[in-house]
């Protein structure tokens, strides 16, 4: 497993190598052995993505990027793909939802990487497994206080 995080902001509100536990554990998990990169970034940022690649003119908490189908070369680390993460939106929906900054940043970072595992919930037979899965998740990382 391997997990490169980025941010392009100063004070993300968690430190890159907890962003990382949460990953290889959340990867670990799902029996994954693949790696996934995380950008921790701002409104700016994260509206400009969400309008070139969503058309939508706003801000938005996580976007996933998914390498594809999957393939892998002989030898190669499966790569999933990038998940961005709006530090700004993260801390209005923790306060919006009457929880900690890092229970939603833990929420939106396992949404994130079940989509880059090809995992959706536009149709509700597929948010009846991806929505309950996530749930699980985030519960463990919370009860094993890695965050």
């Amino acid at each position: 497993m391997q997990c490169s995080v980025y941010t392009t902001i100063s004070k993300p509100g968690v430190s890159l190598s907890t962003v990382r536990d949460v990953v290889f554990f959340v990867l670990s998990e799902l029996g994954s052995d693949a790696q996934v990169s995380v950008h921790l970034i701002g409104d700016t940022r994260m509206k400009s993505l969400n309008k070139k690649y969503r058309g939508k003119d706003k801000t938005t908490d996580v976007l996933s990027f998914a390498m594809g189908d999957g393939e892998r070369w002989f030898g190669e680390i499966l790569d999933l793909g990038d998940v961005f993460v709006s530090i700004p939106q993260i801390r209005r929906q923790a306060r919006e939802f009457g929880v900690s900054f890092k229970h939603e940043l833990v929420r939106m970072l396992v949404h994130g990487i079940l989509h880059t595992m090809g995992y959706d919930h536009l149709r509700p037979k597929d948010a009846k497994v991806m929505m309950p899965l996530q749930g699980k998740l985030v519960e463990q990382v919370i009860d094993k206080k890695m965050v």
